[in-house]
């Protein structure tokens, strides 16, 4: 991380449209006499996308951010401005610690919740609550257990938030299929706390294809691995996440302050 910081740096350094000097912005702001249109941006960038999206300045000085798009998926990369560096890496602001080019591609690629079928889902928490945020769990992931905890902290913090918990058991786990198919079975989410304190889980009694559904809804929103959390605002927020972090990404009143660094 900190070497892709330290490279950006060096590239704003040795970039000629930087210095200080009559001939270019030394005198004013930079973005005055720079300019890059999506035309330009696409040929620079060639077969490398599929296309670009648009085009806007950086908040780090000196760079362009180019929303592109690839495989269906959008990307942010970064063009200089002599047009002669591509930067595609994480982006680290020090005042804070944010991973600025990890928001954007979270922000480039929000998913709309209508479209997410959550029939099957479990509810966690209140179904009163304003706040509905979509989980795609696996009751033999780890992390996912460790989420379920949180999650429960986030309910009984915040009772205007709540989890609509859906079933994407992944092949590495051999039994999380059955245990899915036990829990989409009797709509039980004491199975599924069962499951992730390590306790038997009675085989399926029924016959059904929800587990197969449920996989698919979570792979037409690009859902790859365990857990994954898709916020209200349709964000896509894959890992395991701590019950404070989840009350700011959900904007809960309720929220504690950021730490500061």
């Amino acid at each position: 991380m900190r070497f892709l910081i330290v490279s950006v740096f060096f590239l704003m350094l040795a970039s000629p449209v930087l210095a200080m000097s009559p001939e270019g912005c030394g005198a004013g702001e930079c973005r005055d006499c720079h300019s890059m249109n999506l035309q330009e941006a696409s040929a620079l960038l060639g077969q490398a996308v599929d296309r670009v999206v648009a085009v806007d300045f950086s908040e780090v000085p000196g760079l362009w951010v180019v929303e592109t798009e690839k495989g269906g998926r959008k990307f942010p990369l970064y063009i200089d401005f002599s047009k002669q560096y591509l930067v595609a890496g994480n982006i680290v602001r020090l005042t804070d610690n944010q991973n600025i080019t990890q928001n954007r591609l979270v922000d480039l690629n929000r998913v709309d919740t209508k479209a997410i079928p959550t029939g099957d889902a479990l509810l966690l928490g209140r179904k009163e609550a304003k706040r509905k945020v979509i989980v795609f769990t696996d009751p033999e992931c780890p992390y996912c257990r460790k989420l379920h905890d949180e999650m429960k902290d986030v309910v009984a913090r915040d009772p205007d938030t709540a989890f609509l918990i859906k079933m994407f058991p992944l092949k590495m786990h051999p039994k999380a299929h059955d245990i899915a198919k036990t829990i989409l079975c009797t709509r039980s989410i004491e199975h599924l706390n069962d499951a992730f304190a390590g306790k038997a889980v009675p085989p399926p009694l029924c016959n059904t294809d929800a587990v197969e559904k449920s996989l698919a809804d979570g792979e037409a929103v690009g859902v790859r691995s365990t857990p994954t959390i898709i916020l209200p605002d349709g964000r896509v927020i894959p890992g395991f996440k701590k019950a404070d972090d989840i009350l700011r990404l959900v904007g809960s009143p309720l929220a504690p302050p950021p730490e500061e660094e």
